[in-house]
């Protein structure tokens, strides 16, 4: 499978490597699964708030996508277990998109949530957006300490973050061999910064 699929292999700072793939309809049981066994706190950063009913409406609007507007990214170990979710969606500003990113608690630290904002932004750069923005929990250090290491700068109000970082196109891929790259995605900060997001993990605001 090659760029048409979406999919790609990325090797992590321990020496894991994943499968990274686009998200299908065929992912809403797992995906549902992951949101109903995810801890409180997760998904509470995960959403911002108390999360929503895993409803078919809610699991369908998550993995049905036209990979313009809305795009979204699955991880899988070897067993083709899926440890991460990655998805950005278009705003209403023209060349904006929210992003979420979800990592399982035992994949975090290891580049895999830099990796996938990584592809999340090649990806929307061939869609016509320049920019991705991010509303999570203030206190939320992964997504702070990720999008800190994209050069974002954050505003906080009334306990939430709110991050934009600008998408710049790059010559050359410069991700190191364990998969995490200086700036993610190539990517440079206007006014912004990020979080976990999605069942399980490491999140953003839900996309």
């Amino acid at each position: 499978m090659g760029e048409e699929s979406g999919a790609t292999r990325v090797k992590l700072a321990d020496g894991r490597v994943v499968g990274v793939a686009r998200v299908t309809p065929g992912d809403a049981e797992e995906l549902g699964g992951a949101i109903s066994g995810a801890d409180r706190e997760t998904l509470y950063r995960r959403f911002c708030g108390p999360p929503p009913r895993v409803t078919p409406r809610l699991l369908a609007y998550l993995t049905e996508l036209d990979f313009d507007r809305r795009y979204a990214l699955v991880a899988r170990d070897d067993s083709g277990h899926g440890v991460a979710i990655a998805r950005y969606e278009a705003t209403r500003e023209p060349g904006v998109a929210e992003i979420a990113v979800v990592v399982e608690p035992g994949w975090r630290r290891v580049g895999l949530a830099t990796a996938l904002v990584h592809e999340l932004a090649k990806a929307a750069l061939k869609h016509g957006f320049d920019k991705f923005t991010a509303t999570y929990l203030a206190d939320n250090r992964p997504v702070s300490d990720l999008l800190d290491l994209a050069g974002a700068r954050r505003q906080i109000a009334a306990g939430l973050a709110d991050a934009l970082l600008r998408l710049s196109p790059e010559p050359e891929e410069t991700e190191d061999a364990h998969g995490d790259s200086p700036e993610p995605g190539g990517t440079r900060s206007e006014h912004g910064q990020e979080d976990q997001a999605e069942p399980n993990p490491e999140a953003v605001r839900p996309g």
